[in-house]
């Protein structure tokens, strides 16, 4: 092996060595990246002073964007935390306990332990200025909560605090109980920004809001320290460059250079194995001029190669992201359904019979503008949202044992609605999840019927979401074969002849029509969760 490489050693070309600090180029591969002979000046002043500027120019536009893109993306971070929070405190509070924290004060019930959990929200994080909790009237913001910091003492429950003016132009919305956009402000406490969450009641009425104040100080002094650093950064390449063009201008610079300036223009993009064949190709140039251009290509191949590394990191990370909010997703429709103890799985039977139905209607062209594989994946993946609004309704109205009475009929049916805007909050936080449109009709209008009388909306026909229409016969199927407090499950071919007797007019003939074609598949479910049932798997 050593042999071998002494070998490689004495034939290659000692005037090549000499010349070239790098992998050879041919004449071809020269003329595709050479700069055109220059006629007034000489090439190594034009490309000093050509260098300057542009370094020069490069380095203002980066560091001014920078800075710029950096305050925008910091801020509207720090506003989605402020949002976050002001949230997380207004799900710690009973909102049908407030008007006993505002009259009463620390006498209150409850009052001084909800204080407790406020404070620890207030500690979790240093960037938190300040938490209050008010009650906006015509006269003022009146206090229910307002927590102690080392700037300030705050005020007592039930005093009347002045609207600060960067206030004052939201106050028709806050005195209607309608949520705001964060609130970028700056005065004697520095820059803030301040977020208000509606505290609504069992009824939807507000009863306060949840607010809080996120300094945003540490970002401005972290942006003129980025931008500085960053501003150093620069004149500091740009410095050498400078000194290495006095250097061999054409072997030392001008072909290094262009050639890496070559290789990045076609790098390629589209896939893992295109830019792991580019990084190859980058790495195979093989500067070795011994100075700064060697050190600037050895650090634009470390910096490509994390480039590459890090997009890979990004597709996995989206991946996993994605992942995430599924099981976040399914979560929640867990916890609504532990609530009620009739449903058992029911969640999961209802998204494997949507799954099985919507499959056989795309399989039989039925509508077929609709029923794309993105449209079934949303709809499966969101079915198990469309209860989530049972959240709302009381425990002794859900876990009945025997028929409800017309007025708690009416409050069960409120839960369509209540889910629409439970899912509808989540879009505006995850506005980029298909999905979630899918589930805010399933929500909403899974209790729709084809002939209008259903509810929430009294929707009729194709009217209906076609996702909500597929629900409605999964829903009802589920509902019919399980067994429930109050009720035993119906045979199959009971409930089969259920479902076919209400096509027309409960349900969307299409939708039975497939329900039907995949009974096979619906009954090998069905059997498989009864199974796990009684065996206590589930």
């Amino acid at each position: 092996m050593d042999d071998h490489h002494g070998d490689k050693k004495m034939n290659r070309s000692p005037l090549k060595d000499l010349v070239w600090h790098q992998t050879p180029l041919s004449a071809k591969e020269i003329d595709a990246m050479a700069w055109d002979e220059c006629r007034k000046m000489s090439l190594r002043t034009k490309i000093t002073l050509l260098l300057a500027a542009a370094l020069f120019i490069f380095a203002f536009i980066s560091v001014t964007v920078s800075y710029q893109v950096y305050m925008e993306e910091t801020t509207e971070e720090h506003k989605r935390i402020s949002e976050g929070v002001s949230k997380l405190i207004g799900s710690s509070i009973d909102p049908n306990r407030i008007n006993d924290f505002l009259s009463k004060g620390v006498m209150a019930e409850d009052y001084m332990e909800t204080e407790r959990r406020l404070y620890h929200i207030m500690e979790s994080s240093s960037s938190i200025e300040f938490i209050y909790v008010y009650r906006v009237m015509e006269d003022g913001n009146h206090v229910i909560f307002d927590l102690d910091t080392k700037k300030e003492k705050g005020a007592k429950p039930g005093s009347i605090v002045p609207f600060d003016k960067a206030v004052e132009a939201y106050l028709p919305t806050l005195l209607a109980g309608g949520a705001i956009r964060p609130i970028i402000s700056e005065d004697e406490y520095g820059w803030l920004i301040t977020s208000y969450s509606p505290i609504y009641d069992d009824k939807g009425f507000c009863q306060g809001y949840a607010i809080v104040d996120i300094s945003m100080e540490n970002v401005r002094v972290q942006a003129r320290d980025f931008t500085a650093k960053l501003s150093i950064i620069f004149f500091v390449i740009f410095a050498l460059i400078l000194l290495s063009t006095f250097w061999f201008a054409k072997y030392n610079l001008i072909l290094p250079i262009n050639t890496m300036a070559h290789s990045a223009g076609i790098f390629d993009y589209n896939n893992e194995e295109a830019l792991e064949q580019s990084l190859e190709k980058i790495s195979k140039i093989n500067i070795r001029t011994g100075d700064e251009v060697e050190n600037l290509y050895r650090s634009f191949v470390i910096m490509t190669r994390n480039s590459v590394r890090y997009m890979t990191d990004i597709r996995t990370k989206s991946e996993t992201i994605a992942k995430m909010q599924t099981a976040l997703i399914l979560t929640l429709a867990d916890m609504v359904e532990r609530r009620d103890k009739n449903t058992g799985q029911h969640i999961r039977k209802t998204a494997s019979y949507v799954e099985i139905i919507a499959t056989e209607m795309k399989e039989r062209g039925i509508y077929p503008d609709i029923l794309t594989d993105d449209y079934i994946k949303n709809m499966v993946e969101s079915a198990p949202l469309h209860d989530v609004g049972k959240i709302t309704i009381p425990d002794a109205i859900l876990n009945k044992p025997g028929k409800l009475t017309e007025e708690e009929f009416e409050m069960m049916k409120t839960h369509a609605t209540a889910g629409g805007k439970i899912i509808g909050s989540l879009i505006k936080t995850v506005p980029d999840s298909e999905y979630l449109y899918e589930a805010k009709n399933l929500a909403t209008y899974h209790h729709e019927r084809w002939d209008g009388r259903g509810y929430p909306s009294g929707l009729s026909g194709e009217g209906i979401p076609l996702s909500s229409r597929i629900m409605a016969v999964a829903d009802v199927f589920d509902a019919l074969i399980s067994t429930r407090s109050y009720k035993k499950g119906f045979p199959y071919d009971k409930a089969f002849q259920i479902i076919e007797e209400e096509s027309g007019s409960h349900f969307d003939p299409k939708v039975v029509e497939a329900f039907f074609a995949a009974k096979d598949k619906i009954l090998e479910v069905a059997d498989e969760f009864h199974e796990k049932e009684l065996h206590g798997i589930m």
